[in-house]
């Protein structure tokens, strides 16, 4: 049985369409939250995504035509027109459209950058009644109407409805007390290739992957901790020095995680949903009906330096 959706003929923003820029591992839970509420969504992304959580990321479908995670089912699609079909069929459309220039044309009710560059790549306020940005890169009022914070810790998932997101430290979340160990960056640049694949058992010093380098040399990635692989970046993918390439769960019995939205994408989704539930019904609220100490060193203007906190 169908749910019910959505016109998307762009004739009235609030029937609902939410289009998703982005659609890595932390946006996908975004879109599941979305369409698991009944909302309809569509997934802009660029035409060779680079997602290393590969098994929970709807971007995926850019290059397999589809994508299956926790009984969501992504389309790749070639128009804008193509969307609506997708979605009546309970599905979730992804479009490579990196700049976003089907937004104008579809008039949705909410625009969501999950990108997760650190910065803004184009997201203006006036692209839908509704804007929203995930992590640092946007100010709340300004770039977006609000901003969710990404980073791990008590204010993971606050709705920031004035200011900024914390800053990137560039230090990977605690997992299993390893932090800057289990993330896996390119050593040159060159085309990469797996040798492991996602979900496999490794150990310190095991192989996983190489990259075939500029130098035509072959050049062996090898893991830094043992643990599961949990990310890995897709064969061929052509890379720079630098380049995120892998990632290592040193929890070697919790393998069925390489294959479930993480609690970390679910938690950001769910401000996102609260918003998205709350504009629909002609009223927003967010979570931060006073200033909180939070709120107030991410002001614009005279901003301090948060506590350098793990993602």
């Amino acid at each position: 049985m169908r749910r019910e959706t959505a016109d998307i003929s762009g004739k009235d923003h609030k029937k609902g369409l939410t289009i998703v820029r982005g659609g890595g591992d932390l946006a996908t839970g975004t879109i599941h939250r979305l369409w698991a509420a009944g909302f309809p969504v569509l997934v802009l992304e660029r035409a060779d995504p680079a997602a290393i959580r590969r098994q929970v990321s709807v971007c995926e479908a850019i290059y397999e035509g589809e994508a299956l995670i926790e009984g969501m089912r992504a389309v790749r699609i070639d128009r804008w027109e193509q969307a609506w079909p997708v979605i009546e069929a309970d599905e979730i459309p992804v479009l490579a459209d990196p700049k976003g220039g089907c937004i104008e044309k579809l008039k949705p009710m909410a625009v969501v950058d999950a990108i997760l560059a650190k910065k803004n790549l184009g997201t203006k306020r006036d692209m839908a009644p509704l804007t929203i940005g995930l992590g640092p890169g946007f100010e709340a009022g300004v770039d977006t109407d609000h901003v969710i914070e990404t980073k791990r810790g008590h204010d993971l998932g606050r709705i920031i409805r004035c200011g900024c997101a914390y800053p990137d430290t560039k230090i990977p979340g605690d997992i299993g007390g390893f932090t800057k160990e289990r993330v896996l960056y390119a050593e040159r640049a060159g085309t990469f290739q797996n040798i492991a694949k996602i979900g496999d058992l490794v150990e310190p010093g095991e192989t996983v992957a190489q990259i075939l380098g500029e130098d035509g040399k072959i050049h062996p990635v090898a893991a830094p901790i043992g643990g599961i692989l949990r990310g890995l970046l897709r064969d061929g993918y052509t890379v720079t020095r630098g380049f995120k390439i892998a990632d290592i769960d040193p929890r070697r019995g919790e393998r069925e995680n390489c294959f479930k939205i993480s609690d970390k994408a679910r938690c950001i989704a769910g401000s996102v949903l609260e918003l998205c539930a709350a504009f629909s019904h002609g009223q927003v609220r967010g979570s931060d009906d006073g200033k909180t100490d939070h709120e107030t060193h991410h002001l614009s203007g005279g901003r301090q330096q948060p506590t350098v906190r793990v993602e």
